[in-house]
């Protein structure tokens, strides 16, 4: 709650001066430099990864995208954050070192465990009861948990990488969602990810300045969307905020962690979270 209220003061401080721009032409031209000045500002404290295509991108977009940023919490909140914990639509569960890149995952309806980190491509594989040690197969089985990391944790954690290295953003207008005036931005890729030729129209409410649905384009040339979903029940975690509420899609067990021992990236050992303390 003490963000969104931090958010709703952004929020004034950003739109005042143009309540009171009608006040003289001196006024006007001072509230007008104050707000770029804010801009300005909002958009240092949220640096795009090296590799954003700024140059191809709408500044409205970008404008949008760092007020999302703020919403969620903040770029120093977010970089300040490290063990993050979810379960995938009832089908995985993985949990996350944000700043070693290590990344455990393990199928719920199957023998399968795949310790990776995404940086290096080092890890373990476990498969049908055993650890396999075939370098080609545990070559292919940690590619693998590494694409399933790049969807999964997108589906999570999508509003933190909106000025991500390949993104390029385009501002669409303004549309309806669940009667919530919204910003509606599109995303193309570049050369990064899986699926460079995905397309994603993301949605953002005006008045809360967080993402409440996205529509998904197997490519960027389709006219139709393969699915669009809402994102909806934010909750904070430490100093953020998650949603894994995606209408008939949910993602659960959301948590995030300010410690987890090495032993979860490192052993194929079963690991219960709930012995440790979550933000």
């Amino acid at each position: 709650m003490k963000k969104i209220i931090r958010n709703l003061i952004y929020i004034s401080i950003v739109y005042l001066p143009f309540l009171l721009a009608s006040c003289s032409p001196n006024q006007s031209e001072n509230t007008s430099q104050e707000s770029e000045t804010v801009k300005s500002s909002v958009a240092n404290a949220n640096p795009a990864a090296q590799g954003f295509n700024e140059s191809s991108s709408d500044a409205k977009a970008i404008e949008v995208a760092d007020s999302v940023m703020s919403a969620m919490g903040g770029r120093k909140a977010w970089d300040n954050t490290r063990y993050i914990a979810w379960n995938f639509l009832g089908f995985r569960k993985l949990i996350w070192d944000k700043w070693t890149g290590d990344v455990r995952v393990e199928n719920v309806n199957n023998d399968f465990k795949v310790l990776v980190n995404i940086n290096t491509l080092d890890g373990k594989v476990y498969k049908n009861g055993e650890q396999l040690s075939q370098p080609d197969s545990v070559q292919k089985y940690l590619q693998r948990g590494k694409e399933i990391w790049i969807n999964d944790s997108y589906w999570l954690v999508m509003p933190f990488k909106l000025k991500d290295s390949g993104v390029t953003l385009k501002y669409l207008g303004e549309e309806p969602v669940m009667d919530k005036p919204s910003h509606v931005l599109e995303l193309t890729f570049d050369g990064v990810g899986v699926t460079p030729e995905n397309k994603y129209k993301v949605f953002v409410d005006k008045e809360t300045n967080l993402v409440n649905q996205w529509a998904f384009y197997r490519n960027h040339e389709d006219e139709e969307p393969g699915f669009t979903l809402p994102w909806q029940n934010y909750k904070e975690h430490g100093e953020i905020f998650l949603s894994g509420d995606r209408g008939p899609r949910q993602l659960t067990e959301v948590k995030v962690f300010e410690e987890l021992p090495k032993s979860v990236f490192e052993s194929l050992d079963a690991v219960n979270l709930d012995q440790y303390k979550t933000l």
